[in-house]
């Protein structure tokens, strides 16, 4: 049976595993792979949560159906629901916007910066001041970097802020909407399938980048021009077998695979219980509120997808803990790793392990205030007020020395997140959200109510007032609340506005304390890392960062796995399994176009030779998690092969500890995309815009 193969590298780490490359059979040069201005990496990109790859030199993108269902959407009413329907354009006239958040990031630059954000910071500092310094730090190589408006940079942190790289990022703020399947194909199985296998979901679509005329990113416009790809991925039709070698590279959003004992038994016991539990409570209420509704479910269908998705994996990971007892595997490194650092005599750093404890002991207690807050102030409508406000106080300061997110960069994606509310939210239901989480709040323990706050709320049977005065649920409205300055919004009568304006000083002390505690983390966990890196590479392990949404490479094969003792479930699964599992009731009701070209075994040019028919979805051992949806999974050449778009459900724990017995990765196969494109939708001009090899002359689209 095959192992997983652990390791989400930064680019630059793969030279180091060129040996490790060469034997599982990547042909591609590890140095190659290191560089993003060469092929394949120049051609991976990120949606700012998912991950995606341009497969044409026209800005076409191809990432998952789920990525792109907030795009669907927005598009979306009752009477032309696209979710259902799928949708299509035959030409670029036909493109829909994505949405005016929607961005495509091209990451061009990665450079450690590590010495410029810590170097001479005082060791006296207070929490809080260490972390101000740091920020302004950071600040400052984010506006060097941010000189040229077409990039967005960041400076994120990597091994829990042992060292820091500066990222810059092509910024395409023009993102429309080319190709999605109905549902019943790119969310076929629904919330029954997600996380399991046997999968049989189509879960892709496709999306392009558009530019001004002088190829620089620019706001949407009729004028733009599509972005001329400097490089994309040619797509291999010829498919993989079991045992062959693939690599995949994306955008992971977050793994916490060197937290301690006691972060993982708070996770276990009391975090994701809790989000559960918030999350079944918050689906309720969306349900009964949008109830008779087709409009209003039409609008939140993204909202309770998110929720569901997020559910799940919550629970997984619950279910995870409970089949293995990650907290004691960790409990043995842990003294392993204490014995080891105890050994060390002069090299050792005294205070680090008494620090490390007690920070981290804070760090959990103020996390617990923080999730009871953000159930209490869970409005909506509420939030935009609370941004308008915030974002008026910061507007005082210099540019320089306001808070991230509220800075001129800024701008224009905080209209743009207050503007896409016009698509998907419903005052009534948000509303009736914000009733509800007043009363799970009131029923969470007092400990972990945040001080004053309780004062602060409003009274759930008071909010339909609010509701009925507020104007911040007309679009036009919120945003004209951006040209105001704090003392215009301090005079406004509007209530929602007026209880952020009386709720900001609550505000700034839990940043305040957020603050203190970060900058403890910033001068502890470090040096705490560097401990623990070098005992691992005393074992002669490799030490790669916690996934942090930046890039990176994972690479494996393609192989079954085995659950539990006498089941093992094979790599592949076919168009078959489809008509198998079809019920005609949701969320097993596949298109009348699928079925009757499965069952009439039109497989065409993408039949496998092995299978005797068109495969739909596989595993790998690629270790992957949540933000890698949309990853390319390439083959040895670096040719796209499939999409990455789940983990099985014995897997889900690999955000803290990665099993190589059961760790597996789901992919939907480019050969089942290709063939619903041809057979079932009819996107022809999207099958002659990409580059398809391994197709018989005959067959070329």
């Amino acid at each position: 049976m095959a192992q997983a193969d652990e390791g989400q590298w930064q680019p630059y780490q793969l030279p180091q595993l060129q040996k490790e490359l060469r034997q599982l059979g990547i042909a591609i040069p590890a140095q190659q792979l290191a560089d993003l201005g060469k092929h394949p990496m120049s051609a991976i990109v990120s949606l700012g949560g998912c991950s995606a790859s341009f497969v044409s030199n026209a800005g076409l993108v191809v990432t998952n159906h789920h990525c792109a269902y907030g795009a669907v959407q927005r598009n979306s009413s009752a009477s032309r629901n696209l979710i259902a329907d799928g949708f299509l354009a035959k030409t670029k006239a036909e493109e829909l916007p994505a949405g005016p958040s929607d961005r495509i990031y091209v990451t061009d630059k990665v450079e450690n910066v590590t010495t410029q954000v810590t170097s001479g910071l005082d060791a006296k500092l207070s929490g809080a001041e260490r972390h101000k310094q740091i920020q302004n730090r950071i600040k400052a190589l984010v506006a060097d970097c941010e000189q040229d408006k077409a990039y967005r940079c960041a400076v994120p942190s990597f091994h829990r802020g042992l060292e820091y790289y500066r990222i810059r990022q092509l910024a395409i703020r023009d993102v429309r909407l080319v190709y999605a399947p109905s549902d019943r194909i790119g969310n076929y199985g629904g919330e029954v399938d997600n996380f399991e296998w046997p999968r049989h979901t189509g879960d892709f679509a496709f999306l392009r980048a558009y530019v001004g005329k002088d190829g620089r990113p620019a706001d949407p416009s009729p004028d733009n021009v599509p972005y001329s790809s400097k490089d994309f991925l040619v797509v291999s039709a010829s498919g993989l077998k079991n045992g062959d070698p693939i690599l995949l590279a994306g955008y992971p959003g977050r793994t916490s695979r060197y937290k301690l004992p006691v972060e993982i038994r708070q996770a276990r016991d009391v975090s994701y219980p809790r989000r559960v539990q918030e999350s079944q409570a918050d689906l309720a209420v969306i349900a009964q509120a949008t109830a008779g509704n087709a409009e209003w479910a039409v609008r939140y269908a993204a909202v309770v997808k998110s929720i569901n998705n997020g559910m799940k994996k919550n629970q997984g990971l619950i279910d995870g803990f409970a089949r293995k007892d990650i907290a004691a595997i960790k409990d043995g490194q842990d003294a392993e790793f204490r014995r080891w650092f105890a050994q060390q005599g002069q090299a050792a750093d005294p205070t680090l392990l008494a620090e490390l404890d007690a920070v981290i002991a804070e760090e959990l207690a103020l996390t617990e205030q923080e999730f009871a807050m953000s159930v209490a102030l869970q409005g909506e409508l509420y939030r935009s007020a609370r941004t308008l406000y915030r974002m008026a106080l910061e507007r005082k300061k210099p540019d320089a020395e306001r808070e991230p997110g509220y800075q001129d960069r800024d701008l224009a994606l905080v209209k743009a997140r207050l503007a896409r509310l016009e698509q998907s939210l419903v005052p009534a239901v948000d509303q009736a959200r914000w009733q509800a989480a007043l009363k799970r709040y009131g029923q969470l323990p007092a400990a972990v109510h945040p001080q004053g706050l309780d004062a602060k709320l409003p009274a759930a049977d008071a909010l339909p007032a609010l509701y009925a005065a507020t104007q911040l649920g007309v679009t036009a409205q919120r945003l004209a609340w951006l040209d105001k300055d704090a003392a215009a919004i301090e005079q406004s009568s509007d209530p929602l506005l007026r209880l952020a304006v009386a709720n900001q000083g609550l505000a700034d002390a839990m940043e305040l304390k957020r603050k203190e505690v970060d900058g403890t983390l910033e001068r502890v966990i470090p040096r705490y890392m560097q401990a623990f890196i070098a005992f691992k590479k005393s074992q002669g392990k490799p030490v790669y960062p916690d996934a942090n949404s930046t890039l990176r490479v994972t690479f494996g094969s393609v192989a079954p796995y085995a659950p539990r003792d006498g089941i093992t479930k094979g790599p592949f699964t076919t168009l078959e399994g489809i008509l198998e599992k079809h019920t005609g009731q949701s969320p097993f009701n596949a298109p009348k176009a699928l079925l009757e070209a499965a069952q009439a075994k039109r497989y065409g040019a993408y039949r496998d030779a092995a299978l005797g028919t068109v495969p739909v979805n596989f595993l790998t051992s690629a270790d992957t998690t949540g933000g890698n949806s949309g990853s390319a999974v390439m083959n040895k050449r670096g040719e796209l092969v499939g999409l990455n778009f789940d983990s099985t459900y014995e897997s889900v724990t690999k955000d803290w500890y990665f099993d190589t017995a059961i760790t597996r990765a789901i992919h939907v196969d480019i050969r089942y995309v290709l063939w619903v494109m041809q057979e079932v939708d009819g996107a022809h001009n999207l099958l002659k815009e990409m580059t398809i090899r391994g197709l018989p002359a005959t067959r070329k689209p």
